[in-house]
């Protein structure tokens, strides 16, 4: 097999990697940019720091032990790959119009490609097989399903109290339409498939967790920057349940890879495996 270095998907994750510090750094530094409300821009620039300080490292690492042929960092990668398409999702069809628009463009078809090459590139049956019989798959499905299932069915009832009575929901439409088109399905599923120990149910499980840590921690920024770090500021009542996300997810992910094994060893058919059969093909 190619080793990852050589990659489209790699390659891609190079310049997702470039363009988002450009648009994390410019959305911090420059006040002009965005267009939109105060509270939403304070938002932006929250998730402008977080993409700089926490998601841009962990994809750095990730690529560096994923080149060489590490299981975990690629499906970390992956998850952060994921992030990318969710996070640039929102800055392309939610922000008002501004001079990064074409950037937001690039970012998320980009992240799109690479998520979808990478995956279809992923050595997923071995990459399996390699996670210990002792992996507790049943309570990480259980907090899968703890934050997909509530957060179905709150955006639920908010379309159908709309129908019912005409009130609008107060989040943002771009909100219900990534969270139970992508989100709330994908986590759901990342649950069922990892209890019954399905081979995509560890790599969707990995990346819907990396989702969940990474985000969370944007969630819980943007409403501190935006309640001013005060503790009587205006305050998001869901904080405890975005924390709940963010450390939920760092907590289960480092569970679920601790059980993942990296030394040369053999599948579950008794095929001897290395570091270098798990790179990309």
């Amino acid at each position: 097999m190619k080793p990852l270095r050589s990659t489209l998907p790699h390659s891609l994750s190079r310049i997702i990697l470039f363009l988002s510090g450009v648009a994390s750094l410019g959305g911090i530094g420059w006040s002009a940019l965005y267009r939109d409300t105060e509270t939403i821009r304070k938002a932006w620039i929250a998730n402008d720091w977080v993409t700089l300080l926490l998601v841009l490292p962990l994809l750095i690492v990730g690529l560096r032990f994923a080149r060489r042929g590490s299981a975990r960092a690629q499906l970390v990668l992956m998850g952060l790959l994921g992030y990318m398409v969710y996070n640039y999702a929102f800055y392309l069809f939610g922000t008002a119009f501004n001079y990064f628009f074409l950037l937001y463009v690039a970012l998320f078809s980009l992240s799109i490609a690479a998520l979808i090459i990478g995956l279809s590139r992923l050595p997923a049956q071995q990459i399996s097989s390699r996670f210990s019989p002792q992996t507790p798959v049943k309570w990480i499905s259980l907090y899968l399903l703890f934050i997909s299932v509530p957060l179905g069915l709150f955006e639920l009832s908010q379309c159908l109290h709309f129908i019912v009575s005409g009130q609008l929901p107060a989040a943002p439409t771009l909100i219900f339409a990534l969270d139970l088109s992508i989100v709330v399905p994908g986590t759901a599923l990342a649950a069922v498939l990892l209890w019954q120990r399905k081979t995509w149910g560890y790599v969707l499980a990995t990346m819907m967790l990396v989702k969940a840590f990474t985000y969370g921690m944007v969630l819980s920024f943007a409403t501190a920057l935006i309640a001013g770090f005060r503790w009587d500021g205006p305050w998001d009542p869901l904080m405890p349940f975005y924390l709940f996300i963010a450390l939920g997810g760092l907590w289960c992910g480092l569970v679920l890879l601790k059980n993942l094994r990296e030394s040369n060893t053999q599948d579950t058919h008794g095929v001897p495996v290395s570091a270098t059969d798990l790179r990309y093909s």
